[in-house]
């Protein structure tokens, strides 16, 4: 599996392949073009609820990625149309948030590499 993450604000780079946003947000301050983005999978990211409680707090790191686990086990269209992308080559998850440890994209891609996704 070839899914690498990256913040949306960084440059688009050829070795990035199709750059799917997996933010529910457009992210601020930032042109379609200059986000250079394939496909936006807002259903994908967390609930509205889910991103209002974890607040990127780290402290509820660990909560957020179960609650979030959770959800995604119940998105399957979402996770269809992700999975048919990564079949077609290179992945790159771009989100918004500042912090590069504690963000939905890392939680999506360890859960497409640990779960197989089905």
């Amino acid at each position: 599996m070839n899914v690498k993450i990256k913040r949306v604000y960084e440059p688009s780079e050829k070795k990035d392949g199709t750059r799917i946003l997996v933010d529910r947000l457009w992210p601020r301050g930032l042109t379609k073009a200059k986000a250079d983005v394939g496909l936006w999978l807002k259903e994908v990211a967390p609930s509205t609820e889910l991103r209002k409680w974890f607040g990127h707090d780290p402290a509820k790191w660990a909560e957020f990625r179960a609650r979030y686990r959770a959800e995604l086990k119940e998105n399957d269209e979402q996770l269809a149309r992700l999975e048919e992308e990564i079949k077609k080559g290179a992945v790159t998850l771009v989100y918004g948030a500042r912090d590069k440890e504690h963000n939905e994209a890392v939680v999506l891609r360890d859960f497409l590499a640990t779960e197989n996704s089905r």
